[in-house]
Parts: structure tokens; C-alpha cells; sequence
């Protein structure tokens, strides 16, 4: 089979580089030039600067006979000719906080698909070809596909939903073995198309293929999204909220007892300053705005994302309100600028909103340091007098008054005896727990600490 990639991005790339290891030709396309050389590079570091995906570059290196990178679309109307199926992986950002999607990427890319699609095979278009939407779209995306397809003249054609529901930084390892595969279409041949191409997971013991109709397939994406957001926000709203709230509450201690329930489960069982990302937020305010567009109202969904967005600026103002902090003239450290560990991925890092919250304080400078993302943060904050950017978590610590733990770094756990060991005793504020184990040696060490799930630690005198 001859496969097609619309987008190069975190779903098309780790996408692609399984389909070519499933031993199809496979052809990406994308118009970000920069993107598709590094890509295409056949060096593991220079494919792990541009998508920060564990096993990505070994995976690409391995296939790179089967697996080809281009911005050259005459190569994409010539593969289609004889093309089997196109994925789409385009983005769908949010406009704004309306939670409305932005599909803009994705109808241009399907008006320019439908217009050489009618010119396959000399315009007789006597081969059969699936177009896939991959990318997260509205429920009723597969009308709409169909209508630009159906008016551009294209004939002898499939639209199927096949969302992706992938975790970043585990991209390859959730492709090459995941736990379902979800596939909606309305008609039998494109589900036989659909088999050959995942033939490898839908004769698997251990991978539930599921077929459906394509508008569940959309919505299974949208819900599950929402579903795991809700976990996330229940856990920092409701049980670390009881957690700072009370003494004499360790949030440890009460995870364990509820994550013993197996109705429960331990997913998202970890309080934190922020769920960040690409998909949850605006996938949430994607299905609110679905809802309340078809008349009904969307409450819940609506206070998840509040509670997300209330969790971040209460953390925040802890500082003032806990510990009498004053931002304007300090030195803050950022640790972490991803918006969680194994991945280069800034969007909706809760550092953006930090950064910003620090200079409306007029603070006087921000250290930053992340061990992947430094490059990506630049995009939004570029190096200057107020913010800097170290190349280790030991320097960047040395000489600030408060230190703000914001991604959940592994190495970070580790800091401890580095912070004892300054001649300072700066405010900490953990945002993630990950030095929980050492509130108590900090805090006989002259500390003061805010943490999530924590009430204030005040420091020994």
C-alpha cells in the first residue's frame, strides 16, 4: 500500500513512522520547510530537536527507504495517482477562549487535497482511495469533508475517522503498541482498507480494534479528552484543595488510599499546578462549544476547564497570600518549561501564563531552565535583560529568591541537598510535588515552601 500524510507534526510524524514500519510507502507532507529537513535529516538529534519523541528518530532512521519528507506538492499529486489512503493531520487550534476550532488548516489542505484528487489517474480517478481525518475535528467533520470532496467532482472516494488518542512522550511506544484503534466509517470497503493498513493491530491479542460509524469516532476523541481533563481537575480541585486546606493531611497518604479502589484507578491521580498541553484544554472547549452550538448547556465541561485555569492562579497567589511574598525587584527560577516531562511541547505550558504573571509583577528577572524545551519557549519569550535561560537546573538556582517547580522533570527530584546547600533560603514553590519526599529536612532548614496539595510549610528559625 501507498500511504499519504497531510502535516508533520506530533500526530503525522509518530503516525507516519509506524505506517512506514508497517512496510508501506509512505510520503509526509507539510509546508513548514524547517520542520520536514529536520525530519528527513536521518540523525536521531536533529529529529529529536524538532519533535521531542523517544524512539521517533530510531524509527525513522530504520524505515527511511519506505518513508519519504517533502514541502514539494507535485510530489504529492504524482503519489496520488496510485495512493491508497491519505491521513490528515492537520491542527485545529482554538480561536481565542471561545472554544471553537480553527479549521482553517484543515479545509485548506482538504480544498487543495480535492482539487488534485480529481485530476488522479489523468482525471479518470478510477483508483479507490480513503481520506482519513486523523487530526481532532468536530463530531459532524465527515459531512463536511465530504461536501468540499463532493463538490470539488472527486469521485471514487471513503471518508473515515480515525482519531489518535497517543500520550506525548510516549507517541511511539502508544503506536507501535496501543491499547485500542478506533475506526469510523459508514461503509464496508472502507473498513477492509482500514484492516490492511492496521493489519498489524487488528490480528492482535492485545489490541481492541474497534469499528464504529465515523461521527462516534470524532466524539469518542472529544469525550475520552474531556473524561481524563475532568480527572486531572477533580484531583487538584477537590482532593489537594482538602489537602491545603486541612493539617495533618498527606496527599501521598490519601492517594494511596484512593487509588486502592479499583473504580478509581491511579491515572491522573497527581495534583499539579496546571494540565497544560494541546489537546485537553481545547479539546474540552471544543465539546462545550459542540454542546451549547446544538442548544445545550455544557456546565460541567465548562467548570473543568475553570477549575484547570482556578488551580494555576490560586498557586500563584499563594505567594502573596501564604507567605507575604513580594514579586516586584525579585529573581524568580523557573524549572521547566515544557508543559510536562518527555516532550519539547509549550503549548498551554502553565510556564507561559507563569512568565507573563511574573512580568505584569515587574520582577526583575527570570531564570529559566528546562533540558528540551528551551528552544521552544524562545518562541514566546526570547532571551532579553529580564528573562535568561540556563543550560542545568544546579546553575539556574544559585542566586534567586523564589524558585517555582513547574514541569515534572525526573532530575528535579534531586534537587534537595543542591537547595540546602545555598547560602539563601528563597521561597519554593512546587508545583508539582516532585520534591515532596524533602519538605520536612527543607523546612528544619529555614524554607519556606508552597506546594500543591500542601498546606503552607513555614520555615524552621
Amino acid at each position: 500500500m501507498k500511504i499519504l500524510y497531510i502535516g508533520s507534526g506530533f500526530v503525522g510524524a509518530c503516525s507516519a513512522s509506524v505506517t512506514a514500519d508497517s512496510g508501506f510507502e509512505t510520503l509526509v507532507y507539510d509546508i513548514d520547510a524547517q520542520k520536514i529537513e529536520k525530519l528527513s535529516s536521518g540523525d536521531r538529534d536533529v529529529v529529536q530537536s524538532c519533535l521531542f519523541e523517544e524512539g521517533l528518530g530510531d524509527l525513522l532512521i530504520r524505515n527511511k527507504e519506505r518513508i519519504q519528507f517533502t514541502t514539494d506538492y507535485q510530489k504529492v499529486e504524482v503519489f496520488l495517482d496510485d495512493c491508497d489512503a491519505v491521513f490528515m493531520c492537520l491542527p485545529t487550534p482554538e480561536i481565542g477562549e471561545t472554544g471553537e476550532s480553527d479549521l482553517s488548516y484543515y479545509f485548506n489542505a482538504a480544498k487543495k487535497l480535492a482539487g488534485s484528487l480529481k485530476k488522479r489517474n489523468g482525471e479518470g480517478q478510477n483508483k479507490y482511495i480513503v481520506i482519513i481525518n486523523k487530526s481532532t475535528v468536530p463530531v459532524d467533520m465527515v459531512d463536511q469533508t465530504q461536501e468540499i470532496f463532493d463538490a470539488a467532482g472527486v469521485q471514487n472516494y471513503g471518508v473515515v475517522s480515525n482519531p489518535e488518542f497517543l500520550v506525548e512522550g510516549k507517541a511511539i511506544e502508544g503506536s507501535l503498541r496501543p491499547d485500542r484503534v478506533v475506526v469510523g466509517t459508514w461503509n464496508e470497503k472502507d473498513f477492509q482498507i482500514m484492516r490492511q493498513i492496521y493489519q498489524r493491530f487488528y490480528t492482535s491479542s492485545t489490541v481492541k480494534y474497534l469499528e464504529v460509524n465515523p461521527k462516534e469516532a470524532a466524539a469518542a476523541k472529544l469525550l475520552a479528552n474531556f473524561v481524563l481533563f475532568n480527572k486531572l481537575a477533580v484531583c487538584f480541585d477537590v482532593i489537594g484543595r482538602t489537602c491545603e486546606t486541612f493539617s495533618n493531611l498527606q496527599f501521598e497518604n490519601l492517594r494511596k488510599i484512593l487509588t486502592s479502589d479499583q473504580r478509581i484507578g491511579s491515572w491522573g491521580m497527581y495534583d499539579s499546578l496546571y494540565a497544560g498541553g494541546s489537546c485537553f484544554i481545547k479539546d474540552a472547549r471544543s465539546l462545550s462549544h459542540q454542546l451549547q452550538t446544538a442548544g445545550q448547556n455544557a456546565p460541567l465541561v465548562n467548570e473543568t476547564y475553570l477549575a484547570n485555569r482556578r488551580q494555576l492562579e490560586l498557586f500563584l497567589g499563594r505567594a502573596e497570600k501564604d507567605a507575604g511574598f513580594v514579586w516586584s525587584g525579585k529573581t524568580v527560577t523557573l524549572l521547566g518549561l515544557a508543559f510536562k516531562q518527555d516532550t519539547n511541547d509549550t503549548r498551554n505550558s502553565p510556564s507561559i501564563d507563569i512568565a507573563n504573571f511574573l512580568l505584569e509583577k515587574n520582577v526583575k528577572q527570570i531564570n529559566c531552565f528546562d533540558p528540551v524545551a528551551m528552544e521552544m519557549f524562545k518562541n514566546d519569550f526570547p532571551e532579553s535583560e529580564k528573562i535568561k535561560y540556563f543550560t542545568d537546573e544546579k546553575n539556574v538556582i544559585g542566586n534567586a529568591e523564589v524558585i517555582i517547580f513547574a514541569t515534572d522533570w525526573p532530575q528535579f527530584r534531586s534537587l534537595a541537598g543542591d537547595l540546602q546547600s545555598l547560602t539563601t533560603r528563597p521561597l519554593i514553590m512546587d508545583g508539582r510535588r516532585i520534591i515532596s519526599g524533602d519538605y520536612v529536612d527543607l523546612q528544619n532548614n529555614g524554607f519556606n515552601i508552597i506546594a500543591v496539595g500542601s498546606p503552607f510549610i513555614k520555615g524552621a528559625e
